[in-house]
């Protein structure tokens, strides 16, 4: 039986393995985010679009705060 021989072109789906995700508490990072913030560090413009999951209350309270925030 002859072998059939298949011409890889890049263009099929690769099965890739989602990263693992991490728990943390609000307070664990948010001192280091204000800080880099305040810091205007480089390197939060890497995950400037990295989506995060938050919990409903925290988006509620967040956007609320973010409306009525006095004008400068």
């Amino acid at each position: 039986m002859r072998s059939h021989l298949r011409l890889y072109r890049g263009d099929e789906e690769v099965a890739t393995i989602p990263e693992p995700t991490m728990t943390v508490t609000l307070g664990e990072i948010s001192d280091i985010l204000a800080d880099a913030v305040l810091s205007r560090r480089a390197w939060l413009n890497d995950f400037r679009q990295d989506q995060v999951q938050i919990s409903p209350d925290l988006y509620e309270v967040l956007t609320t705060y973010w409306r009525l925030k006095p004008g400068a």
